[in-house]
């Protein structure tokens, strides 16, 4: 089956590279390299990542999702777990923390270590206190840093991704990222993804051995791949496929098809111009 992949895929290739005045919408493929983002568009980045995480609200950069074991912070909503606590999730928000402060951006000292809320009661009950408030200054003051650190993260991504990925598929993952990084819609797709779902390297973050990531995307593009539609658009389909088999795999305690209808619409705004 991968042989055959891969010979559909060449020859697709080969198609996009050998058409591309007819095809313009199609970038050719790049490993590596592509277009940069203007200050105007990294703001806008921003701006739509704090929609689709917290709806553009500054109450919402403080926030504890029913059915789940930690905070949810910032833009981003990275993760934040208390002491004594961890889960399947890539923890996110001690990272953010220290990248602030490698940006001479001081924090309240309190923020250093494990959540200080032990559960969603007692972070509700917080909502309105001053460590919150405090927080919510914070995170709404630094919009455009929290962009620049998600972006590192998904420049840090492609590495992982090629040393996890099968030896078969570290090809195709390294072009299909690369042809991404091409257009401002791209970078837009990976930037929110990777934040969205994570990079799709840990273990841990699997359902029946399955995962959900952003190299689990990237790998179902080229399942379905397609020289007529835009990168970002066959990035869009994939991750929805990709969701979706989440949730049909999912533990039926998460509940997860009650998110399915939210995240295939986070991945249609892929498919809008940055």
């Amino acid at each position: 089956m991968k042989a055959l992949r891969f010979i559909k895929y060449f020859s697709l290739l080969a198609v996009v590279l050998s058409s591309m005045n007819g095809c313009a919408e199609v970038p050719a493929p790049r490993a590596g390299g592509g277009a940069g983002l203007s200050a105007a568009q990294l703001d806008r980045v921003g701006r739509r990542i704090w929609q689709n995480e917290c709806g553009g609200t500054v109450a919402g950069l403080t926030s504890w999702n029913a059915g789940e074991d930690f905070a949810s912070l910032g833009i981003g909503h990275f993760i934040w777990y208390p002491q004594g606590r961890s889960g399947p999730f890539s923890e996110s928000f001690p990272p953010l923390m220290a990248f602030l402060a490698s940006r001479g951006i001081p924090a309240p000292g309190w923020t250093q270590g494990p959540c200080p809320w032990p559960t969603k009661a007692a972070f509700e009950a917080d909502k309105n206190g001053p460590r919150q408030q405090e927080l919510r200054a914070l995170l709404s003051q630094t919009v455009r840093e929290q962009t620049e650190f998600i972006m590192a993260r998904m420049d840090a991504a492609l590495p992982k991704m090629l040393a996890a990925a099968p030896a078969g598929e570290r090809s195709w993952v390294s072009t299909a990222f690369g042809s991404l990084k091409t257009t401002p819609e791209g970078i837009f797709c990976l930037i929110d993804y990777v934040n969205f779902k994570g990079e799709g390297t840990s273990p841990k973050e699997r359902y029946q051995g399955q995962g959900w990531g952003l190299l689990q995307v990237l790998m179902a593009m080229g399942e379905r791949l397609d020289s007529r539609t835009a990168w970002n658009v066959q990035f869009a389909e994939a991750a929805k496929r990709v969701l979706s088999r989440r949730v049909a795999n999912a533990p039926p305690d998460r509940k997860e098809q009650r998110w399915l209808a939210g995240w295939h619409n986070r991945c249609d705004g892929y498919k809008r111009p940055l």
